[in-house]
């Protein structure tokens, strides 16, 4: 039987929520601390599912309209990710591209990051899974996958990645690019300083990539 899941509605906040992503999608209204709350009582309820029955959870609360349930399905996928295999992280890919925004893109990316963190011979198998894609979302978790890694980086694939998408004009990843090589600068950033030297990137990239150094 399919656990119910039910946010609260808060008419006060749709609109102004709404607006903040651009009218793309509904708000039930919930801010992220009470959602996280909801979460917690949630949670007890699902978290010895098996996965196969968890999987159906997330794709059903991913499918709801208001937008809070596409975060409420990834913070499960994500508190979740020690029963995942492949075949379940094949699926959390397609779903990156469906109802894809900026606010549900980069949480996906914590999913494969933390199933990384947990599997690290499966690098390379889940970093060709957003490489030199069509969609541009997919190549932005690529550009992000290994934000926090530090020295665990894989350079090589941070490397192909930017430039790979060095002279796409699209802002996300723009600021993607400049985001990884910000973070990448708190580990080496001589690194990022001879990167930058040695190739041409947008201002946008450039200013992200040079906020803490």
């Amino acid at each position: 039987m399919m656990l119910i899941f039910e946010l609260p509605i808060h008419p006060e906040n749709q609109a102004a929520m709404a607006r903040y992503m651009q009218d793309q999608f509904t708000f039930n209204g919930v801010k992220a601390t009470e959602r996280h709350a909801c979460e917690r009582d949630f949670w007890p309820a699902v978290k010895q599912l098996p996965a196969a029955e968890l999987m159906v959870i997330v794709k059903a609360l991913y499918a709801r309209e208001a937008r809070e349930y596409q975060y409420v399905a990834i913070d499960i996928a994500a508190r979740a990710v020690r029963k995942w295999q492949r075949a379940d992280i094949l699926q959390f890919a397609e779903l990156v591209t469906e109802k894809a925004w900026w606010d549900s893109v980069d949480p996906w990316k914590r999913v494969f990051s933390e199933y990384i963190k947990r599997h690290p011979a499966e690098f390379e198998w889940v970093g060709q899974l957003f490489a030199q894609k069509e969609n541009f979302w997919l190549r932005r978790v690529g550009l992000i996958l290994q934000l926090g890694f530090q020295d665990a980086k894989c350079i090589d694939y941070l490397q192909a990645a930017i430039e790979d998408d060095q002279t796409t004009p699209e802002f996300f990843i723009q600021k993607a690019i400049g985001w990884a090589l910000r973070d990448y600068a708190k580990t080496n950033p001589e690194w990022v300083i001879d990167f930058i030297d040695t190739h041409t990137l947008s201002a946008l990239a450039q200013r992200e990539a040079l906020k803490q150094l």
